[in-house]
Formats: C-alpha cells, structure tokens, sequence
C-alpha cells in the first residue's frame, strides 16, 4: 500500500511539506522517541566535524526545528537555518531562544557548550528563513560550512540538492550530511528496517495521529542510496577528503566532504 505522503514524482515536495506540516508540532518529541535520545549525540558528532570557527558563516539546509543551526551558533558562526516547511520555521522560530540557551552540555555536549549568561549575544546569529535547498538564494562560494540533516533524503532531486550546497561552499568549505542509512551487513539491516515498518509508525499514530507520517521513514529510505550513493556523489562533484561515518552499526550515517 503506497504511502500517504511519499510521492517519487512531481508531487515529491507538496507532499513532504504536507508531512511536516501534520509532524512539526511533536517532531522533537518524537525524534527523541524512536532513537532514544541518540539523535542529539548524533547531532553533536556533526557539528564538532563542521569544526566551526568563530566567524564562519555556515547554512543549515533543511533545517527543521533548529538543533544543528543552534549547535553550529553556539560556536560563534553566523548561521542561517533554512526549510521549506513554514510550519516547521514556525517551530524553529518560536524555540530559538530556549533552544540556544540550552546548547549547553546537557544537549549540545562538551567543547561546543555555552553558558546561558553568555549565549545572549548568539541570537542574532542565528536566522531562519524559508526557501528551496534544490534552489538556494545564494550566491556561489558564500559559506564556510554547509550542512543537512535528515532532510537530503526528502528532496525531490537530492543531487540537485547536493549540487547545490557545494555550489554556496567556498574553497576548504565543510558539507556534512546526517541521515538515515542502510547498514551493511544484513541481518542488521532487516532488524533495523523492521524497526522502521513496526514501531515508528506506532509512534506516528500514538503522537501525531497518523501512522503513514512515520512509515514515510522507510518508504523515502526504499527509494534513497542512502550514505554510499551520497559518497559517490560527492565525489562526482570534485569534493575532497570524502568519507562515511557510520554510526550505530550503519543505521545512521555522516557523509563528510570539502570543496576544492
């Protein structure tokens, strides 16, 4: 049975922007939810890679709720936190000051942590606005870091996704990309996605009211190369220092890369 809001044609984009629509409200519960908290550690690991320095102007594709634009501004950047979904900016909005006051240890982990008396002034480092990553309002060689995370996997072109943030990097510009994966070997792969058909869309229903929002985790899976292809691709665009970093056995990955 295909699912409600998975669409591999011209639809693609309606129908994830009418997913995020039904999931904005409880996204950040439910990330916490179905990988046990572990997204945050995730998150953490992607942006002690985009090693920021203070002053970089780094752009977080697909943004969401915020977690990597904060964690990135609590380093000193200039970040500007990009989406689609206007009722996921809408979140991101109304969180961006509590969400940068707790970019602390508790949630963004040691050596990128602040303290809340000193984390006033990175407010207005952070902007949200909303626009197409297949078609970013920038010119080219504008940043210093380029990340997304679990939103490539939502495009409907990823490469013309991918194109495009190299497009913005400048040269020795960092672009990480986080997102579901497939693990290598197989029996963790067929647990792993019987994880995905049987408990998350449990958690849809129970949070969101609707299963199809969740089970849309494996569907877009079905059809992404996930952490290899994405690897190939970045180095058909010319990026150096390509590598893969798996993370709990394959389930998630880091697909890192630097423009030349």
């Amino acid at each position: 049975m295909a699912n409600t809001f998975y669409d591999p044609g011209a639809r693609r984009a309606a129908k994830v922007k009418d997913l995020f629509a039904v999931i904005a409200r409880r996204y950040d519960l439910i990330n916490d939810l179905q990988s046990f908290g572990l997204h945050r550690r995730w998150k953490r690991k992607v942006v002690r890679m985009a090693r920021v320095r203070h002053g970089d102007r780094v752009l977080d594709l697909c943004c969401g709720t915020g977690d990597l634009a904060c964690g990135t501004a609590a380093q000193g950047a200039d970040v500007i936190a990009l989406d689609f979904s206007e009722a996921m900016l809408q979140v991101g909005r109304a969180r961006r000051r509590k969400a940068c006051l707790r970019s602390g240890p508790k949630h963004m982990g040691p050596g990128i942590a602040v303290r809340a008396a000193e984390s006033e002034h990175l407010l207005p480092r952070l902007s949200f606005v909303q626009g197409d990553a297949e078609l970013l309002p920038f010119r080219d060689n504008s940043f210093d870091v380029v990340t997304v995370g679990y939103g490539l996997r939502n495009l409907a072109d990823w490469r013309k996704g991918l194109t495009e943030m190299a497009r913005v990097a400048r040269p020795g510009a960092r672009l990480l990309v986080l997102d579901f994966a497939k693990p290598d070997n197989a029996l963790w792969r067929s647990l792993y996605f019987g994880y995905l058909r049987l408990f998350v869309p449990l958690l849809g229903r129970v949070f969101c009211g609707n299963a199809d929002a969740y089970a849309y985790i494996l569907e877009s899976l079905a059809h992404y190369p996930a952490q290899h292809g994405v690897a190939a691709q970045m180095r058909e665009l010319g990026l150096a220092r390509v590598e893969i970093i798996s993370l709990l056995g394959g389930v998630m990955s880091v697909n890192y890369g630097e423009r030349t």
